[in-house]
């Protein structure tokens, strides 16, 4: 596990050039300020105080810096996993939620140590694009509660979706106006300049001078809480270790685990395209688990891969691990040094980013392509989209491919058909030449093919241009020969692959190949005769 991890850290972690060092330190710099109202608003959601959520903002996103699967990805609190943690803290206290996240890593750890990770190559990519299009919803949602009048949110839904009372008049102006200033910056700031400072850091420099040079009575990161503290200390989790302790905390485990890894995951895909580059996904599990871990002996309430902090991280330049390091060590010196200074910057720039956030992950295109598309992959981008908005992003993952995966069963149902032809030396003898899988799906199909009445007193099954897929197939199979058996009809299977014959084998030992078969590989010869598989000529 040990050399996973050391490898992990070596790939990406090589010295960058000085300019590439430099945007990464920069890129950094406004990631870190766009974490602290994140990190503060996802502690209010998981009822913890601010600290909480900085600290695991802080732990989760240096580790994953150092050991991740994907240079220059961002880690740190999320809101997916703040929603499941609501109801753990509030019946048992935080101190269950830190043994909670422990366990929670425990799992992501044997995750990757399995190399699970690698699993996530299944989510089809409909499911995908459902899934950067609802966290994309999710985080405009989100930022809607900062143009609601303090203290009135009352949740409105489990991903920050408003519910309170709106601004009106002068702050709603203000609010309005400087967050369309900070996206107009952002957008379009000449490339020249963009070179030298990322644009949403400039953006966010220009309109906090602002706010403050002519002292605008707008709300900031101060009016949401005080991010004042120290450096996080080592601290065991205050419960006790029972079997009944366990029965609360696992099941929050392990949704928690499921949840971190997939967003992980998804975002570390996505990553990847953006920068077309590769990222190690059981990697990822190990460095994620192992920071859940740490966070959860130091005070965090633990997190996952961040797809908006991502996202301002590519968008400003940021590619290697020295952006996220830098990153997670930015904030972590606001929070010891400089909190006094990051709390007066106003929240409309922070939410100026997130919209430009918002802008650019979703994937616009989908809604051209949706009427090109099969219906059943725009039935999927659409469902998971709304599924990831109400709900969560596991559900709506799970969701996505158990429906794509019954689509794709459905329509290879469809493909099974056979030829036949009736044998010119032996007008007793038809051949039957098999097309498509014989799985579970199709095996209503395969018996309609057939007709053992009619059938002369010799039937060949071709299964050369198919392939026996499962134990549905071979109870199939097994159907049909004693149909057979009853019209006094011998039935003969043929060509047969060498993996066909494995499935058969592992199935009941139905085959029992004789010495004297000649050695054709995938062209193999049975005979059913009896309700019994043997070898034949």
């Amino acid at each position: 596990m040990f050399s996973r991890l050391i490898s992990a850290s070596s790939e990406g972690f090589s010295v960058p050039s000085i300019g590439q060092l430099r945007i990464d330190l920069l890129s950094g710099l406004t990631v870190a300020l766009a974490l602290v109202p994140e990190a503060v608003a996802f502690s209010f959601v998981a009822g913890v105080h601010p600290l909480v959520g900085l600290y695991a903002a802080f732990i989760v996103g240096i580790i994953t810096a150092l050991i991740g699967g994907r240079p220059g990805m961002i880690s740190g609190a999320t809101g997916a996993l703040a929603v499941v943690m609501v109801s753990l803290v509030a019946q048992h206290g935080v101190e269950y939620l830190f043994a909670t996240v422990v366990l929670m890593g425990l799992i992501q750890l044997f995750v990757g140590i399995m190399q699970w990770g690698k699993f996530i190559r299944l989510v089809p990519h409909p499911v995908m694009l459902g899934f950067v299009n609802g966290l994309a919803s999710v985080i405009f949602l989100a930022q809607l509660s900062q143009f609601q009048v303090p203290g009135t949110d009352t949740g409105g839904g489990g991903h920050g979706m408003a519910g309170g009372e709106w601004l009106t008049g002068i702050p709603l102006y203000l609010m309005l106006g400087l967050t369309l200033l900070t996206m107009v910056i952002i957008q379009f700031t000449p490339k020249a300049v963009s070179k030298i400072i990322p644009t949403p850091l400039l953006a966010i420099l220009i309109v906090s001078a602002i706010v403050i040079g002519f002292n605008l009575d707008v709300r900031t990161v101060g009016d949401m809480a005080s991010i004042q503290g120290g450096l996080p200390g080592f601290h065991i989790p205050m419960v006790p270790l029972t079997w009944q302790t366990l029965e609360i905390i696992a099941p929050y485990a392990i949704i928690l685990a499921a949840i971190g890894l997939i967003e992980s995951l998804l975002t570390l895909n996505l990553v990847a395209e953006m920068t077309d580059t590769r990222g190690g996904a059981s990697k990822e599990c190990l460095a994620q688990g192992t920071a859940n871990i740490v966070t959860g002996f130091f005070g965090g309430m633990g997190g996952c891969a961040m797809i908006g902090q991502s996202m301002i991280n590519v968008k400003s330049g940021g590619r290697t691990r020295w952006a996220a390091i830098s990153a997670s060590l930015f904030l972590l010196a606001f929070i010891v040094f400089a909190s006094g200074l990051i709390e007066q910057i106003p929240l409309a720039a922070l939410v100026g980013v997130m919209f430009m956030v918002v802008v650019g992950t979703f994937v616009w295109r989908s809604i051209r392509i949706m009427s090109k598309v099969p219906f059943s992959d725009s039935l999927v981008i659409l469902l998971v989209t709304i599924v990831t908005v109400w709900t969560d992003l596991a559900t709506a993952v799970v969701v996505g491919v158990i429906i794509s995966a019954l689509v794709y069963s459905w329509n290879a149902s469809t493909r099974m058909r056979a030829t036949t032809d009736i044998n010119p030396e032996n007008k007793d003898e038809k051949i039957y030449r098999l097309y498509g899988p014989l799985f579970f799906g199709s095996v209503e199909s395969f018996g309609e093919l057939f007709d053992p009445k009619t059938d002369p007193k010799t039937v060949i099954i071709d299964f050369l241009e198919s392939r026996v897929v499962d134990h549905s197939g071979l109870q199939a199979i097994d159907a049909l020969a004693e149909k057979y058996q009853r019209q006094g009809t011998s039935l003969k299977l043929r060509h047969l692959s060498k993996d066909c014959q494995k499935l058969l084998n592992k199935a009941g030992q139905l085959v029992e190949p004789d010495s004297a078969d000649p050695n054709y590989g995938v062209a193999v010869d049975y005979t059913i005769r009896h309700g019994q598989l043997r070898t034949g000529h």
